[in-house]
């Protein structure tokens, strides 16, 4: 079976441009126009990968990646004229795995949607016996699930796995090169600044929920799980 695209974007010519692409190179591709009518399609087409832009009527896209999130971990790429700093992070936030700005070369989009890919069979065909577990706290792969003091608090898939990453690795340095390697590919082609935003918004989740461990900045270097026994 084809790869299945789900291209969400209000401009009928840069769907047109991105379907006729993507059918050469073997995908099936699915249009939609608005926010609303994209959530719809996702939900009944169940796409692979969603190719979303942010300014769209009805419902803008970084909502569509919010409410695609609460029901999926397949991977998005946020496609954009709106490229400012600010822009990226607020999509990384709600669970956008890359981002890429308006106007955009077809065959560097084409790479990242094969590398995202590649790293979305990559996680879903890992093995996880074990979850890790700490005081407060359980993060299960295998589940895709983090527990806080017994309770499944919901984590985009990416926060789930750099959390995973170095609870796995506690005490050990990390620098967001190696992190983006490890847990990004090492084909990713974002920007370190990822790391940031995904270790900023696990920190708001795990504020307070043990004295024992933290996610700590190595200032100069990195980060690191903290584990104070």
């Amino acid at each position: 079976m084809s790869t299945k695209i789900l291209v969400v974007d209000d401009d009928v010519n840069i769907c047109e441009l991105l379907k006729i692409y993507f059918e050469k190179e073997g995908y099936e591709v699915i249009q939609s126009h608005d926010g609303a009518d994209a959530v719809q399609t996702f939900k009944y087409n169940d796409p692979d990968i969603v190719l979303l832009d942010i300014m769209l009527p009805k419902k803008d896209g970084l909502a569509v990646c919010r409410e695609i999130r609460d029901m999926s971990s397949k991977p998005i790429i946020m496609v954009s004229a709106k490229g400012e700093v600010i822009d990226k992070v607020l999509g990384l936030e709600m669970g956008a795995d890359d981002f890429v700005t308006k106007p955009f070369d077809m065959k560097e989009l084409s790479a990242r949607v094969k590398a995202v890919l590649r790293r979305a069979a990559k996680r879903d065909n890992s093995a996880d016996d074990e979850a890790v577990k700490f005081e407060n706290i359980e993060i299960s792969l295998q589940k895709y699930e983090l527990k806080i003091k017994g309770v499944p608090v919901d984590i985009p898939p990416k926060e789930l796995e750099l959390l995973y990453f170095l609870a796995s690795n506690f005490n050990h340095v990390f620098t967001r090169d190696q992190l983006l390697d490890k847990v990004w590919g090492f084909d990713y082609l974002g920007d370190s600044r990822t790391v940031d935003v995904h270790v900023k918004r696990l920190r708001e989740k795990l504020e307070g929920v043990s004295d024992k461990w933290r996610l700590k900045t190595v200032w100069g270097v990195g980060y690191k799980f903290e584990y104070n026994a």
